[in-house]
């Protein structure tokens, strides 16, 4: 997501970055890789803010049950 030092990552619930990159690249690949080790979900934000891609690792529960 956007910061004021260029790209963040952050935890969901979390308040503070987890870590922050000059590059948005740098960030999503930061992401990922924190995503993949935790098989959590990925969302991508543009420069606005808002949700421009999402990925799923680990289990993700397509079809939902019900």
């Amino acid at each position: 997501m956007p910061h004021s030092g260029g790209w963040a990552v952050k935890g969901e619930g979390n308040v503070k970055a987890s870590s922050v990159h000059s590059t948005q690249s740098a960030a999503e690949s930061a992401a990922r890789r924190s995503a993949i080790r935790t098989g959590s979900e990925v969302f991508i934000h543009g420069r606005d803010g808002r949700i421009r891609e999402r990925n799923t690792y680990g289990r993700d529960p397509f079809p939902p049950k019900g």
